[in-house]
Formats: structure tokens, sequence, C-alpha cells
């Protein structure tokens, strides 16, 4: 049987301090859930953002349990999801080329 891609409607986003915290976020949002790793953005200061894509109850799904492992792992900034982003707001987001996207140095 092929497994089915999810629709990449929706865009959630986690964003930590601390590469340990977007780890544990990473890896929890991947298993609850059918949803892609687009990017993990690291925009420095510590700050880094993992972008997840799918279906929006699965992506909803993903960011609750991303928020809650970042909390018992490091700092947890915020989680966010937007059900389906506008088009102009596409153009901003890392397409998935990509994995690690990253500031440019001060």
């Amino acid at each position: 049987m092929e497994k089915q891609t999810p629709q990449k409607t929706a865009l959630g986003m986690v964003e930590t301090v601390g590469l340990i915290a977007s780890v544990e976020a990473a890896d929890a949002m991947t298993k609850v859930a059918n949803v892609s790793i687009t990017c993990q953005e690291e925009i420095g200061g510590g700050y880094v953002t993992i972008m997840v894509r799918g279906e929006i109850g699965a992506v909803q799904a993903s960011v609750d349990a991303g928020v809650a492992a970042a909390k018992k792992a490091g700092q947890l900034i915020a989680g966010h999801v937007i059900a389906r982003p506008h088009r102009f707001t596409e153009a901003i987001i890392p397409n998935g080329d990509r994995k690690v996207v990253r500031a440019l140095a001060d």
C-alpha cells in the first residue's frame, strides 16, 4: 500500500532558545503526527525555530507536542500555527530546499 503524502496546507512553528530544546521539539513534533519538517531556522542569540507542514489537525497536534517538549528540555519562546498561509507569506517562508537556515553573522 502506498503511503499518502499529507496535504501541505498548514504551517506550524515552535521557537526555542537553545539547540537541545529545538531538537527535542522537532522529535516530538514528528512522532506525534504526520507532518514534514520544512526547516530549522537559527537567527542568532540561541534562537531556533522549527517549521513543519501538513494538514491543519496534524500540524496543531505537532506544535502542541513540540511546545510541551521544548518546555521540558529548555526555554520555549512560542508555538504558532497558520492554517493556510497567504501566497505572499509563503514567499518568505523557507521552502525546504535547505533544512538548516542560519542568519548571517553580525
